[in-house]
């Protein structure tokens, strides 16, 4: 997702498309639930569906960052094991041996060859995941270092 509420630069979020077995990603279907409600007049949202695909995403997400500039990038994935909402404090490029929906995965296992071994978050998940939870809300939110694995 990206977001971006005061200078009108967009903010994208983007939901998975189908994988394996499954014809729609509920990720999708939440990012698409957003975009009706919207986040605000000040917000300049585009949503986008990702393909769960290596090498699209590997030319997807740059093209998308190039055509929009986006303040912020929010990909809104779903896990069938998970029991909160689970915020990711980075993301890893190493160790991925699962087969996209193409049946390919990279020989070296890494999501972008050359590409940096983890890269953090520049948002304070502990924070937001403190403050979702002072509000009352009836959701269970936690941090994560180990994201899709």
């Amino acid at each position: 997702m990206l977001l971006d509420s005061t200078s009108q630069q967009p903010s994208r979020l983007g939901g998975f498309g189908p994988f394996g077995e499954h014809s729609v990603n509920a990720s999708w279907i939440a990012v698409q639930e957003l975009e009706k409600l919207g986040l605000g007049d000040d917000v300049d949202l585009h949503v986008c569906e990702i393909p769960v695909e290596y090498q699209a995403v590997e030319r997807l997400i740059p093209a998308l960052w190039k055509k929009h500039s986006p303040q912020l990038v929010v990909h809104v994935g779903l896990s069938g094991m998970a029991t909160t909402v689970t915020l990711e404090k980075c993301g890893h490029n190493i160790g991925y041996r699962g087969l996209d929906n193409c049946r390919f995965c990279p020989g070296s296992q890494c999501c972008i060859e050359g590409g940096p071994e983890c890269i953090d978050s520049v948002i304070d998940m502990d924070a937001v995941c403190k403050r979702v939870s002072t509000l009352g809300l009836d959701v269970a939110v936690t941090i994560s270092k180990d994201a899709g694995r």
